[in-house]
């Protein structure tokens, strides 16, 4: 993106107050990464510059591909679950096809969003909670 980010079609938000969004970013190297904040401008420009240490600051620049505001905190962190979500799954929610969403919820596969699928490794795979998350905003109140 240029100049000042968009927000993606049909998700622009216009209510009042404080709103918190989930995001996703596609890399330069199409890989995606996903955060909440409550300043979606702000935080893409961020992104887009660098100043964000970690995953996105060797992968740019980034293109914002999905926002959906949430009226609180809690309900962005709870959609912010979609982190662990493989690509395919990813890609079917930014698309709209809710369909594939639930058949690709059905299945018993292990995420592909790291490109890692588990196969051919001798040693068991991490868990969620296993792996160092850098979560967005949490000093934020």
């Amino acid at each position: 993106m240029t100049g000042h980010p968009e927000l993606v079609e049909g998700r622009a938000g216009g209510g009042q107050g404080m709103s918190f969004w989930v995001y996703i970013v596609r890399c330069a190297d199409h890989s995606y990464y996903t955060g909440h904040t409550d300043n979606l401008e702000k935080r893409i420009v961020e992104h887009q510059t660098g100043e964000i240490e970690g995953y996105t600051t060797t992968r740019l620049p980034v293109t914002l591909v999905l926002a959906d505001e949430f009226p609180t905190r809690e309900e962005a962190l709870a959609r912010e679950q979609i982190k662990g979500w493989s690509r395919k799954k990813k890609e079917a929610m930014m698309r709209g096809d809710w369909a594939e969403v639930s058949r690709l919820a059905c299945r018993k596969s292990p995420s592909t969003s790291s490109g890692r699928t588990g196969e051919g490794q001798h040693h068991p795979r991490q868990t969620r909670q296993d792996r160092t998350t850098k979560k967005l905003d949490h000093n934020v109140k």
